[in-house]
Protein backbone atom coordinates (compact mmCIF):
# COMPACT_ATOMS: atom_id res chain seq x y z
CA UNK A 1 0.00 0.00 0.00
CA UNK A 2 1.41 3.40 -1.17
CA UNK A 3 2.00 6.18 1.32
CA UNK A 4 -0.98 8.11 -0.23
CA UNK A 5 -3.71 5.49 0.31
CA UNK A 6 -2.52 4.71 3.81
CA UNK A 7 -2.82 8.60 4.54
CA UNK A 8 -6.31 8.23 2.67
CA UNK A 9 -7.00 5.47 4.46
CA UNK A 10 -6.44 6.95 8.21
CA UNK A 11 -8.38 9.81 7.35
CA UNK A 12 -11.42 7.88 6.67
CA UNK A 13 -10.71 5.67 10.05
CA UNK A 14 -10.10 9.28 12.26
CA UNK A 15 -13.30 10.80 10.24
CA UNK A 16 -15.41 7.49 11.15
CA UNK A 17 -14.27 7.80 14.96
CA UNK A 18 -15.02 11.56 15.25
CA UNK A 19 -18.07 10.89 14.06
CA UNK A 20 -18.54 8.28 16.83
CA UNK A 21 -17.05 10.53 19.58
CA UNK A 22 -19.43 13.10 18.44
CA UNK A 23 -21.91 10.92 18.93
CA UNK A 24 -21.44 9.99 22.45
CA UNK A 25 -20.61 13.29 23.48
CA UNK A 26 -23.75 14.21 21.84
CA UNK A 27 -25.60 11.80 24.33
CA UNK A 28 -26.60 14.21 27.00
CA UNK A 29 -27.74 12.91 30.77
CA UNK A 30 -30.94 14.36 32.75
CA UNK A 31 -30.45 14.61 36.77
CA UNK A 32 -34.04 14.28 38.35
CA UNK A 33 -33.65 17.52 39.79
CA UNK A 34 -36.91 17.26 41.41
CA UNK A 35 -37.57 13.70 42.30
CA UNK A 36 -38.65 12.37 39.05
CA UNK A 37 -39.60 8.60 38.82
CA UNK A 38 -37.15 6.65 35.99
CA UNK A 39 -40.91 5.83 34.84
CA UNK A 40 -41.38 9.07 34.53
CA UNK A 41 -38.14 10.04 32.81
CA UNK A 42 -38.09 7.75 30.47
CA UNK A 43 -41.59 9.08 29.57
CA UNK A 44 -39.95 12.89 29.07
CA UNK A 45 -36.83 11.50 27.79
CA UNK A 46 -38.86 9.88 24.15
CA UNK A 47 -41.42 12.91 24.96
CA UNK A 48 -38.60 15.43 24.68
CA UNK A 49 -36.61 13.16 21.93
CA UNK A 50 -39.56 13.42 19.67
CA UNK A 51 -40.20 17.03 20.45
CA UNK A 52 -36.92 18.00 19.36
CA UNK A 53 -36.37 15.87 16.25
CA UNK A 54 -39.43 17.47 14.96
CA UNK A 55 -38.74 21.15 15.75
CA UNK A 56 -35.56 20.72 14.41
CA UNK A 57 -35.88 18.63 11.68
CA UNK A 58 -32.61 16.72 12.43
CA UNK A 59 -33.02 12.77 13.46
CA UNK A 60 -29.22 12.06 15.30
CA UNK A 61 -29.79 8.04 14.66
CA UNK A 62 -30.27 8.94 10.79
CA UNK A 63 -27.12 12.17 11.18
CA UNK A 64 -24.86 9.13 12.61
CA UNK A 65 -25.72 6.50 10.12
CA UNK A 66 -24.87 8.44 7.35
CA UNK A 67 -22.24 7.43 5.58
CA UNK A 68 -19.14 9.39 5.34
CA UNK A 69 -18.58 10.81 2.10
CA UNK A 70 -15.97 9.17 -0.64
CA UNK A 71 -12.50 8.92 0.36
CA UNK A 72 -10.98 6.74 -2.33
CA UNK A 73 -8.59 8.48 -4.67
CA UNK A 74 -9.05 11.69 -5.34
CA UNK A 75 -9.67 11.82 -9.12
CA UNK A 76 -12.61 13.78 -9.51
CA UNK A 77 -13.06 17.53 -10.52
CA UNK A 78 -9.90 17.43 -13.41
CA UNK A 79 -6.76 18.65 -11.11
CA UNK A 80 -4.37 16.34 -12.72
CA UNK A 81 -5.29 17.00 -15.95
CA UNK A 82 -4.99 20.86 -15.56
CA UNK A 83 -1.84 20.44 -13.91
CA UNK A 84 -0.79 17.97 -16.76
CA UNK A 85 -1.37 20.95 -19.29
CA UNK A 86 0.09 23.54 -17.52
CA UNK A 87 3.31 21.79 -16.36
CA UNK A 88 3.58 20.39 -19.91
CA UNK A 89 2.96 24.46 -21.60
CA UNK A 90 5.92 25.56 -18.80
CA UNK A 91 7.90 22.96 -19.17
CA UNK A 92 7.70 23.63 -23.21
CA UNK A 93 8.75 26.98 -22.88
CA UNK A 94 11.78 26.04 -20.77
CA UNK A 95 12.88 23.09 -22.73
CA UNK A 96 12.72 25.15 -25.73
CA UNK A 97 14.74 27.69 -23.87
CA UNK A 98 17.12 24.73 -23.23
CA UNK A 99 16.54 23.17 -26.86
CA UNK A 100 14.63 20.51 -26.35
CA UNK A 101 10.85 21.43 -25.68
CA UNK A 102 9.50 17.51 -25.65
CA UNK A 103 11.58 16.94 -23.37
CA UNK A 104 10.25 20.13 -21.16
CA UNK A 105 7.05 19.17 -21.86
CA UNK A 106 7.10 16.24 -20.66
CA UNK A 107 9.05 17.11 -17.52
CA UNK A 108 6.71 19.78 -17.04
CA UNK A 109 3.72 17.28 -17.48
CA UNK A 110 4.41 14.99 -14.89
CA UNK A 111 5.12 17.79 -12.69
CA UNK A 112 1.98 18.85 -12.88
CA UNK A 113 0.13 16.02 -12.75
CA UNK A 114 1.88 15.75 -9.42
CA UNK A 115 0.61 19.39 -8.31
CA UNK A 116 -2.88 18.29 -9.74
CA UNK A 117 -3.15 15.27 -7.37
CA UNK A 118 -1.76 16.73 -3.97
CA UNK A 119 -4.90 19.41 -5.12
CA UNK A 120 -7.47 17.29 -5.75
CA UNK A 121 -6.50 15.46 -2.29
CA UNK A 122 -6.51 18.69 -0.59
CA UNK A 123 -10.08 19.46 -2.11
CA UNK A 124 -11.37 16.01 -1.30
CA UNK A 125 -9.93 16.56 2.51
CA UNK A 126 -11.74 19.58 3.05
CA UNK A 127 -15.19 18.18 1.58
CA UNK A 128 -14.26 15.90 4.04
CA UNK A 129 -13.66 18.27 6.83
CA UNK A 130 -16.77 20.62 5.58
CA UNK A 131 -19.38 17.24 5.93
CA UNK A 132 -18.00 15.99 9.30
CA UNK A 133 -18.58 20.06 10.93
CA UNK A 134 -22.11 19.42 9.06
CA UNK A 135 -23.10 16.57 10.90
CA UNK A 136 -21.88 17.29 14.19
CA UNK A 137 -23.57 21.30 13.72
CA UNK A 138 -27.18 19.04 13.18
CA UNK A 139 -26.17 17.12 15.99
CA UNK A 140 -25.43 20.09 18.68
CA UNK A 141 -28.85 21.81 17.32
CA UNK A 142 -30.53 18.91 18.43
CA UNK A 143 -28.90 18.10 21.58
CA UNK A 144 -29.71 22.15 22.34
CA UNK A 145 -33.57 21.18 21.69
CA UNK A 146 -33.79 18.15 23.56
CA UNK A 147 -31.90 19.64 26.72
CA UNK A 148 -33.94 22.61 26.53
CA UNK A 149 -37.14 20.56 26.44
CA UNK A 150 -36.02 18.39 29.26
CA UNK A 151 -34.64 21.54 31.48
CA UNK A 152 -38.39 22.30 30.80
CA UNK A 153 -39.66 19.40 32.61
CA UNK A 154 -37.38 19.71 35.88
CA UNK A 155 -34.25 18.01 34.71
CA UNK A 156 -30.36 19.04 34.93
CA UNK A 157 -29.05 18.50 31.60
CA UNK A 158 -24.97 17.25 31.57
Amino acid sequence: MSGLENRSNWAVVLAILSVIAGHAQAQSIAYPAKGQSSQRQQKDDGECYGWAKRNTGIDPAAVAAEPPPPAGPAVGGGERAAGAMRGALGGAAIGAIAGDAGKGAGVGAVAGTMAGGARARQRQQEQQSSAQAQKQGAVDTFNRAYAACMEGRGYTIR
